[in-house]
């Protein structure tokens, strides 16, 4: 079973939803890396569930523990982890799970979750409780991993940021693909509902609860970046950075496409539309644009690196649904029970942040 990522650290997710504890071993991670209690927390609780109007009802407060891997010191009064060179062992414990919300689902598999393929490869003792180990509740350990490395790019001048970039029809203004900045993309990151142009924040929320009305869900896209980088992080063909972060990308639940840079657009071009030209800034080669996404030949160009993530919605809705009987054999009318996001975009943009920090570090460790 494929559930260990990366070349040079070693990141391997356990536990399922409505496990008593969910978790994460970090192998091969630098020692004398350093994130506060604080600033953890922080950044987990902008994916934990049941925060605002537009999540899941259920309340986790997602508190890490490190097992190993780690020392805890006490600075001016504050809890500060130092990464001392081990494995790095945390968990969560799940405090909220309704498992009997499930009991129906044995034989019922739900449309668009992975039930029915589940099922299909393990058999009737696969564990779908909250959907097991194919649930987005396991983003929340790959955020503990990605908090470390966010700390460690954060010393050495990198910076990731995502937001919002669109919610059902509703689109927001992208990244500049030339001068966006570290500054900017802190400060949407730690928007309570990232978007870079206010405006479309209440027609986005707007979406949202209309389709929670409904019974139904809705999705979005992510769109993330990356500042700092130099040239030529990563490798041709196999260890090319669209490849990285593409496949620990699609390791989020319900992510179904991604493009870097202008992605699809650069289908309808010529290459004198679609090339970025060469420049000089100053004692700096940078491209007077940035359609590739600030990555060529697998490879950093120095200039930011963006990509966007396209999540469907949310497939348990309250709504009635096609669905079979795998014991009888016969077709059935579905009504999902439980506690789910009428659109869990606005909760992934941390996930993405996440996903993308260790892919660059891995990368950077080459």
């Amino acid at each position: 079973m494929s559930n260990v990522y990366g070349n040079n650290i070693k990141l391997k997710i356990f536990g399922g939803s409505h496990d008593k504890i969910i978790g994460m071993t970090l192998d091969g991670f630098p020692a004398g890396v350093s994130i506060s209690s604080e600033c953890l927390q922080a950044f987990m609780n902008r994916r934990a569930p049941g925060n605002n109007a537009w999540s899941t009802k259920r309340k986790e407060p997602d508190v890490p523990e490190f097992i190993s891997g780690v020392e805890v010191k006490n600075q001016d009064g504050k809890i500060v982890y130092y990464t001392n060179g081990d494995t790095v062992n945390a968990v969560i414990r799940n405090t909220n799970q309704h498992s009997s919300d499930y009991s129906s689902l044995v034989s019922i598999p739900r449309p668009s979750h992975a039930d029915f393929a589940a099922r299909m490869k393990f058999g009737k003792s696969v564990d779908l409780r909250g959907g097991g180990k194919y649930s987005g509740r396991l983003t929340a350990p790959l955020c503990i991993a990605g908090a470390l490395c966010l700390a460690y790019l954060e010393a050495r001048g990198i910076t990731v940021g995502a937001h919002i970039f669109q919610i059902g029809n509703v689109r927001d203004k992208g990244y500049d693909p030339i001068s966006v900045d570290a500054d900017t993309l802190i400060r949407i990151s730690a928007l309570e509902f990232p978007v870079i142009d206010a405006d479309t924040q209440a027609e986005m929320k707007e979406r949202i609860e209309d389709a929670r009305k409904a019974l139904d869900s809705v999705g979005g896209i992510v769109e993330c970046a990356v500042v700092g980088l130099p040239a030529g992080i990563g490798d041709h063909p196999f260890d090319g950075l669209e490849g990285r972060i593409s496949s620990i990308v699609f390791s989020i639940p319900a992510v179904k496409a991604i493009e870097f840079g202008d992605g699809f657009a650069v289908a309808e071009r010529c290459g004198s539309q679609n090339n970025d030209a060469y420049v000089i800034d100053g004692e700096r080669v940078i491209t007077s644009t940035n359609r590739a996404g600030g990555i060529i030949g697998g490879m950093s160009s120095g200039m930011p690196l963006i990509f966007r993530a396209a999540i469907k919605p949310t497939p348990s809705i309250s709504s009635p649904q096609d669905s079979v009987d795998l014991d009888s054999m016969q077709n059935v009318k579905l009504l999902i029970k439980g506690r789910h996001d009428p659109c869990i975009v606005p909760r992934a943009v941390p996930v993405f942040e996440a996903a993308a920090a260790l892919a660059i570090v891995d990368a950077l460790l080459d």
